[in-house]
């Protein structure tokens, strides 16, 4: 497991510590295991930009999930080389290390965290996986790289590649800390703290929001089923759009019954100049295909996983209480 302290790597980790497994967790930061479990838990952590340990932690291995990601966040990986580097070039030096010597004959799975803005401007509709991708961002072009370089590796029988494309994700998992890097948990701290919460649109553009025990699911469901998915993109959904503006109006309410205080306002403002065509636009994902080939569909109530993290954010926030 690569990636495995942040927000969903570490879901990723917990679903697969519930499993009769050899579990390896390695992350720059120390990783959290929840106790109880039924794998053979080892934690690592590593700096996986550097080939040497990567090569290491992906010993033994035959099944990897690639949940690296660099830490400046999509919007900073224009500029900064230490982007391509994790973003790329980690899917890289994986494919080298499992094409080298003493490899033959072993064929491991590759469970790779793309993204459904890869496509770019979206389809009208929503998106299945058959659609052209144009992406717009430095951070799309990386991933789509790496998805194209695990698509080649599968189709030379280095590994079974297979890409997970992510929607919007949130929530909260009960016993672990609020990790949620996302723009509804942002939106949650201002909603506890009094503050407006704003929006580049006038909240009509819609999204699919995806919880991250789904996403955890997902993963698992991919790990199951690598001969039926491998050498592919897939996209993950709800396959349910929402209104953002209906969505901020709701954490503004259930925020408000949890400080006694009257809800804040959603306001419509300017797009900032760092704005993409992408903030403005709908993008809902259609997981038929890969509800199809593995059984997995999403199963959280969005109002409730709603309600659960503002519930678990207030909790750590003195002046929400």
């Amino acid at each position: 497991m690569l990636g495995a302290s942040g927000f969903v790597g570490s879901a990723v980790t917990a679903a697969l510590s519930r499993r009769r497994i050899r579990l390896r967790a390695v992350a720059r930061r120390r990783s959290t295991v929840p106790a109880g479990g039924l794998a053979d838990v080892e934690i690592r952590q590593a700096d996986l930009g550097d080939p040497r340990q990567l090569r290491d932690v992906l010993s033994g291995s035959d099944a990897v999930c690639h949940l690296v990601l660099h830490n400046g966040g999509w919007r900073d990986a224009d500029g900064d080389p230490a982007s391509e580097l994790v973003n790329v070039g980690v899917m890289r030096e994986l494919i080298r290390f499992f094409a080298g010597p003493g490899r033959a004959g072993t064929c491991p799975v590759v469970v790779f965290a793309g993204s459904t803005s890869q496509i770019g401007a979206a389809a009208a509709g929503p998106v299945d996986g058959t659609e052209t991708d144009r992406p717009v961002t430095t951070y799309d072009r990386q991933k789509r790289t790496a998805e194209e370089l695990l698509e080649a590796a599968s189709a030379a029988g280095v590994v079974k590649g297979v890409s997970l494309r992510l929607p919007t994700v949130f929530g909260h998992r009960p016993g672990t800390p609020f990790a949620d890097p996302g723009v509804l948990a942002a939106m949650m701290r201002r909603a506890l703290a009094g503050e407006p919460l704003t929006m580049w649109h006038d909240g009509t553009v819609e999204r699919d929001l995806l919880h991250v025990d789904d996403v955890a699911a997902a993963f698992l469901a991919a790990l199951d089923h690598p001969d039926e998915l491998a050498g592919r993109h897939w996209p993950l959904g709800t396959g349910r759009g929402v209104r953002l503006g209906d969505v901020f109006r709701s954490i503004a309410s259930i925020a408000a019954a949890k400080t006694g205080r009257p809800p804040v306002p959603v306001l419509s403002v300017p797009p900032p100049p760092h704005a993409v065509t992408a903030d403005l636009a709908d993008l809902v994902t259609d997981p038929a295909r890969f509800a199809a080939a593995t059984g997995w569909r999403a199963r959280t109530d969005l109002p409730s996983a709603l309600e659960s993290a503002v519930d678990a954010l207030a909790a750590t926030l003195p002046e929400a209480a």
